[in-house]
Parts: C-alpha cells; sequence; structure tokens
C-alpha cells in the first residue's frame, strides 16, 4: 500500500501575500497562514494556541492569490508537506517545512479592516478563475 501526504488548512493569512518569479519566469506566491486551537484545560481556563503555516502556490494561482488575497482573509488550502534543506552563509544546513498547495479557496468577504475590492469581487467563496 501507498502512502498519503495531503494537508487540509483553514486560516487566515498573517501578511499580505508574496509573489515572486523564478529565474524561468514561473510565479511562486507565499502565504503565511495562521489555523488557531482552542480548548479547556484541567482549571477550565480557557486556553488557545495560533500554528503558522507556511505555503507556497505556483503557477496560475500564484498570480491570482497575490491579486485577491490581502492579510487577515480567510483561506482553504489543501496540498502536501514538503521540507527544503539548504546550507546557510556559515555552512550549517537549515531545514524548512511547507506546505505546497494544490488548491486555494478564497474564503469570506474582504478581510477585517481591509479597504478596496479585494473581498468583494470573484474571490467570494470560491477560486476567481473558475473550479478545476
Amino acid at each position: 500500500m501507498g502512502s498519503v501526504n495531503k494537508v487540509i488548512l483553514v486560516g487566515n493569512l498573517g501578511a499580505d501575500p508574496e509573489l515572486k518569479y523564478t529565474p524561468s519566469n514561473r510565479p511562486v506566491c507565499n502565504l503565511s497562514v495562521a489555523t488557531n486551537e482552542v480548548w479547556k484545560d484541567k482549571g477550565g481556563q480557557k486556553q488557545e494556541r495560533t500554528e503558522w503555516h507556511r505555503v507556497n502556490v505556483w503557477g496560475d494561482q500564484a498570480e491570482h492569490c497575490s491579486k485577491y488575497l490581502v492579510k487577515g482573509r480567510m483561506v482553504y488550502v489543501e496540498g502536501r508537506i514538503q521540507t527544503r534543506s539548504w546550507d546557510d552563509k556559515e555552512g550549517k544546513k537549515r531545514y524548512s517545512t511547507e506546505v505546497v498547495a494544490d488548491r486555494v479557496v478564497f474564503l469570506g468577504g474582504q478581510a477585517p479592516g481591509a479597504e478596496g475590492g479585494a473581498g468583494g469581487g470573484p474571490g467570494r467563496g470560491k477560486r476567481p478563475w473558475g473550479d478545476e
């Protein structure tokens, strides 16, 4: 039997998307997605923990994320976990674990406190370029 590497996140963007291009001109958008967990401890006190996720979105979907998403906006992300490694300036091995998105769905309206058309346009509840 094979293995499964599947991630589903529903959370809010902690920063505006960051769009870059590879040397071969392929778009990649970096998202910082926060998910929250709330529970009561043994003493009945409410506890909350925020987990931050690095998400990479590629291709046309990356450009759409950059155009329509803003800090605070809620998103649904499907993808897979990937760990990269590299050597830093001192030659020390470094690692980064990220979610490589296969699908990003824009949820809700515009982000709290956001101005402009980021939430009122085609990004409301689905991808603006249609479902595949």
